[in-house]
């Protein structure tokens, strides 16, 4: 298993959790993951770091079913199948809002949500990608209601 995702992300940034390190969880991606996760990185990551001139920080990039379940994760989460990242521009490059407007008019990808936040600048943005031809370009805002999590189409 190589010690590198892409020319940017390192395979320990890419499976880091503190979840499971701290309960005791594999969170290593099978073959197919990591297939997904290079793709991710070279059609999504990759262009949106070359154009925010910086680092940017990886809240949450794969995770393992069980560390999915352990977080509260979505069932069908993409992050279990290396299909997402959930990104924050921690650096002071560009904001969230820029980065999230920059995927949205300028690369492909199946989701992007604004996560949270205010309608200025979400909290973090998650992104996935799938292939090409699977794609759906489909744009959410995640809000709360009566404590439980919802998505609007923006």
């Amino acid at each position: 298993m190589s010690d590198r995702i892409s020319e940017h992300i390192s395979l320990k940034e890419a499976i880091k959790s503190h979840t499971a390190t701290r309960l005791g969880i594999d969170n290593i991606p099978r073959e197919l993951d990591l297939i997904n996760m290079k793709t991710i990185a070279e059609k999504v990551f990759e262009p949106l770091r070359k154009w925010v001139g910086g680092p940017i920080a990886i809240n949450s990039f794969y995770r393992s079913p069980e560390l999915n379940s352990a977080i509260g994760g979505s069932t069908t989460s993409q992050h279990c199948i290396g299909c997402a990242l959930d990104l924050d521009d921690n650096y002071g490059h560009k904001t969230n809002a820029e980065m999230f407007n920059y995927i949205k008019n300028n690369l492909d990808f199946d989701q992007i949500i604004w996560e949270f936040g205010t309608d200025e600048n979400p909290n973090w943005l998650h992104v996935s990608y799938v292939s090409e031809d699977v794609n759906r370009r489909r744009c959410l805002k995640a809000y709360k209601y009566e404590g439980k999590t919802k998505y609007k189409v923006i």
